[in-house]
């Protein structure tokens, strides 16, 4: 098939450029969009504060519910950007097209699937994950909104998936940053000019999804696209359809476990009132400004160790961990050192005169705050799995973060300590803290076994 040179001269900057300017090129796109998105999600957070404290916490809990479901996109993504990567690597651009034709029509049909299911039975299903009684209505309107989203997020899903995996993250960059813009645009016209309620940022999100969908369809159906969908491309043989759920389902696990336990930690949060919910929520938000730009550069080194892996360079690939868990140490010092600076700033923006709930606020992030160059350690270590396809791995790892660190230790605090709110923050240090401390041993004999595969390997007359 014929490629573009620009698409051969990224693949070759890509697995024989600088590894420190490789890096950067790939990752600070990423790493930019990661960052600005925090920051409209802060607006977004304060446009939500500014309707009432009740809209926070709404928000806050739908918000864990809408990314427990949007898992099974992420695992599809992941699954399929590193099966991309890896043919993209290796120079197979027929089979790159084949893998991004079946991927994205596999997701098109799991996506209307889950839309079918969960738009009918809104109500239920939330009063089963304990939704606070006085939230639910509003709350059921806002997810069912949500719901019917998923479909055009999931496909944007896959597209940013397709073009980090093919190396053009500036691509994933422009488009991220226009749904950002786009999404707090619409927020504020729809809440301030058209004074809408509760159900008007959710609309928002929604209307943002479907025009991005609208340009990543233009992008994979135009004739100027080497890769373009295809229905005769799509293959579902077996051998594809299992590598795809072999790595697929190991990140929807991971993500899926970690995303409902955070419901089951705002459900146990209520216990201390549903204002600490949205205390949480804002807690994350701030918390993010720390954990987001390092998770650009770990979806970074996760598309390069795929690439050199399919090109067959182990040392490359491992340069590139090496390297990435540098960057995302001195990173997250520096955040550290910031956030601790502006913290109360912070904490009075979105409390909004609140004294009990800025006081929430602030005694759960002090102790959030502490995990932050623990958890640039999980951060790069969850980008060397992926690259290496160990989502098996990836997804124990936060099995332990939620079922052995957090929720166990926050049930305790909650029923047999006077901690009160502090209790919250304390359970997301431990958690937070200790699955870096896990993902850096883990990481030790993983990096050794590797090594020793490869040499054993190359001993043979073989690659890796």
């Amino acid at each position: 098939m014929d490629v573009t040179e620009k698409e051969l001269e990224r693949r070759r900057f890509i697995l024989e450029g600088n590894e420190w300017k490789v890096i950067f090129a790939i990752s600070m796109p990423v790493v930019i969009y990661n960052t600005m998105s925090q920051l409209f999600q802060f607006v977004d957070t304060l446009i939500a504060a500014g309707i009432s404290t009740k809209v926070v916490s709404i928000v806050s809990f739908i918000s864990s519910i809408s990314w427990t479901m949007q898992t099974l996109g992420t695992g599809l993504a992941v699954g399929g950007g590193i099966i991309v990567a890896r043919h993209f690597g290796s120079g197979d651009m027929e089979m790159v097209r084949k893998r991004i034709s079946s991927i994205l029509f596999i997701t098109l049909f799991v996506s209307v699937a889950m839309t079918c299911i969960f738009v009918p039975f809104a109500k239920p299903f939330l009063t089963l994950l304990r939704m606070p009684p006085e939230l639910i209505e509003d709350a059921c309107t806002y997810f069912i909104i949500e719901v019917a989203g998923i479909v055009f997020l999931f496909i944007n899903m896959i597209y940013y998936s397709i073009e980090k995996a093919c190396g053009n993250t500036k691509a994933y960059m422009w488009c991220n940053l226009l749904f950002s813009v786009l999404k707090t645009s619409f927020n504020i016209i729809f809440v301030y000019v058209l004074n809408g309620g509760l159900t008007a940022l959710p609309g928002a999100t929604l209307l943002a999804q479907v025009i991005i969908s609208g340009i990543a369809f233009s992008r994979l159906f135009s004739r100027k696209n080497p890769f373009r969908l295809s229905l005769k491309y799509c293959s579902f043989e077996k051998p594809f359809v299992s590598k795809l759920a072999s790595l697929s389902v190991p990140v929807f696990m991971e993500k899926f476990i970690f995303a409902f336990g955070k419901v089951i930690v705002n459900s146990m949060c209520a216990f201390y009132g549903s204002s600490v919910i949205g205390a949480l929520g804002v807690s994350n938000r701030i918390g993010g400004l720390s954990t987001q730009p390092p998770g650009g550069f770990e979806e970074g080194e996760t598309t390069l160790i795929s690439q050199n892996l399919g090109n067959g360079n182990l040392k490359r690939a491992l340069n590139i961990f090496y390297k990435v868990f540098f960057i995302n140490l001195v990173f997250a010092l520096v955040c550290f050192i910031i956030t601790g600076i502006f913290q109360q700033p912070l904490v009075l923006i979105f409390a909004k005169g609140d004294s009990a709930f800025a006081e929430a606020i602030a005694k759960i992030y002090y102790y959030e705050r502490l995990d932050t160059i623990l958890i640039a350690i999980n951060t790069s270590v969850m980008g060397l799995l992926y690259g290496f396809g160990k989502t098996t791995i990836a997804l124990y790892l936060n099995i332990l973060r939620l079922f052995v660190y957090r929720i166990p230790p926050l049930f305790l605090f909650i029923h047999y300590t006077n901690l009160g709110i502090e209790a919250v923050g304390i359970a997301m240090l431990v958690s937070n803290g200790m699955v870096g401390l896990t993902s850096g041993v883990v990481a030790i004999p993983l990096l050794a076994k590797i090594k020793r595969q490869h040499e054993k390997y190359e001993k043979k007359g073989g690659g890796f």
